[in-house]
Order: structure tokens, then sequence, then C-alpha cells
């Protein structure tokens, strides 16, 4: 059962991933990110059904698709609403959303699809299941974070988004192109919404609203780790995918999906930057 928490909570982490490198960098929260795991899963799954690829193949063409799509997003539209109102952003990803889930409702229709994968067996050790599916996303989730946690710190592209996350100005004096490190932050956020999306597939199923509750738990898990920590959303979104399983197997009907926010209240209540995060002061 633990595991299934676990997997869960993967899932929330890599999203919660996204909303992080997103506000880092430009200060812009994108509540448009659980739409992009959606967009993701539906790609791939018209990859195997429709074009008869196999499963990686599927899952390459995917992340491709939808990382170059949050690249353009950013070119076209979202960096010129850098420096507007916080109120403004939010709504312009909120509208953004519900233009992708409309799209997915056109595109795909409205009903509800199954993702063929290569983890659809079992292992039984000392009297207990384990699901592959599970494990897949564990694993999935460790290798991304380990490629990321590399390309971050020991690539000269990597240091360069770093850089412009702390200070745009000087990272552009620097020499730094910042509105190219913006698009490609834009591809990395969407394209890691996109490996959530299709590992959470056969799990949940795919549907135009498979991404909606997901991004909300991810949000409260970027805010519960510290929103502006990258270990932070991992480890909030494992804490959140847990107290989410242990409350639903232990309270009251109900209390499975408001204990996660209760948690987070307290949280905010005792620590507001959150567990990884800082507590930012300015000056007047």
């Amino acid at each position: 059962m633990t595991l299934n928490g676990l997997a869960v909570g993967c899932i929330y982490g890599l999203v919660a991933l996204g909303f992080v490198l997103i506000y880092k960098a430009t200060e812009l929260v994108n509540f448009a990110q659980g739409d992009l795991l959606m967009l993701g899963a539906f790609v791939a799954f018209m990859a195997v059904t429709w074009w008869g690829l196999d499963y990686w193949t599927s899952f390459v063409i995917a992340i491709l698709t939808v990382a170059l799509f949050g690249a353009l997003l950013d070119a076209t539209l979202l960096r010129r609403v850098i420096g507007q109102p916080q109120f403004a952003v939010v709504m312009l990803t909120i509208g953004l959303g519900a233009i992708f889930r409309t799209f997915a409702s056109v595109t795909w229709g409205s009903e509800i699809y199954t993702l063929p994968t290569p983890f659809d067996g079992v292992w039984k050790i000392a009297g207990v299941t384990i699901s592959h599916q599970y494990v897949s996303i564990v694993v999935g989730t460790l290798i991304l974070c380990g490629v990321l946690y590399g390309f971050f710190n020991y690539t000269r592209i990597g240091v360069a988004m770093q850089a412009t996350s702390q200070n745009q100005l000087a990272a552009y004096y620097m020499g730094i192109p910042v509105k190219l490190i913006f698009s490609l932050i834009w591809a990395i956020s969407a394209a890691t919404a996109a490996v959530a999306g299709i590992l959470l597939a056969p799990v949940t199923l795919i549907d135009i609203n498979m991404g909606l509750a997901v991004a909300l738990k991810a949000f409260a898990a970027a805010v519960l780790g510290g929103f502006g920590s990258i270990p932070g959303a991992l480890v909030g979104g494992i804490v959140i995918g847990l107290i989410e399983l242990y409350a639903g197997a232990t309270l009251p009907e109900g209390f499975k999906d408001t204990a996660p926010y209760i948690v987070l209240l307290l949280m905010l209540a005792v620590r507001p930057q959150g567990l990884f995060g800082s507590l930012g002061r300015k000056k007047v």
C-alpha cells in the first residue's frame, strides 16, 4: 500500500517540479501545468493506438511534442505577461488550461482511454503484491530527477538557467540569452508534466480532466516543500501522496482528499516558507 502512495506522490512531485521551475525563473505560476500532463498522456496514447508505434517511441514523441509546445507557448504568449499583476497571470494560465481541455475534447473526444504499457505484471514477494506500474512510476521519477540534477549542475545551459532564475538582469549583462533560457525552462517544465502524464495514465486512465486534481495536489506539494525549492517539490509530492493514501485507509470517508490540505494549512501556520524554502524579506 505504501508503494501506491509513494508512486502517486512521485506524480505530484513531478508536476510540482514544473511549478517550481517556472516560478524560480519567471515568477509566474502556471496553473495549466496539469493540463500539459493531460496533453502528454493523450499524445502518447495517440502514438501507440492510432499510429501503431511502440511504447518507448511514443514516450519520446510525447515528451518532445509537449516540450516544444511549452517553448512555443512561452515565446508567443507567456513572455509578454512577465511583470504584469499576478492576478492577470493566474487568470491567463487558468484560461489556457480550459482551452487545452477543449482542444483535447474536440481532438480525442470525451471518452476514457487506456494506454497500453509494458508494465502490466506484478511481483509477489513474501505474500505482498507489487505492481510493475507503480514501480515504473517511482523508478521513472528517480531517473528524471537524477537527469535534471545533472543537467542543472553540470552543464553550461543548466548553470545559465540557475543564474537566470537568481538574477535576470545580471544574467543578461553576462551575455546569457535570457529569453531563450525562459523558453527552455518552459520546455523542461512541460516535458516533466508529460512524463508524469504518461507514467500516470495506466493507473488512472486518460481523460480530459485527469490533470485537474493532480495539479491542485501538486500545487499543495510545491507550497508544502517550499515554493521555489526543487528538492522540496519532490519531497512535498511524496508527503502529500502518503498522507492522501493513509487518510483514505484510516480516516472516515471524505477525508482522503481534504487531509493533505489540512496538513498544508498546519504547515503554513507553523512554517510558512515550507519544508525546504527560505523566508524572504523585503526592504522598504
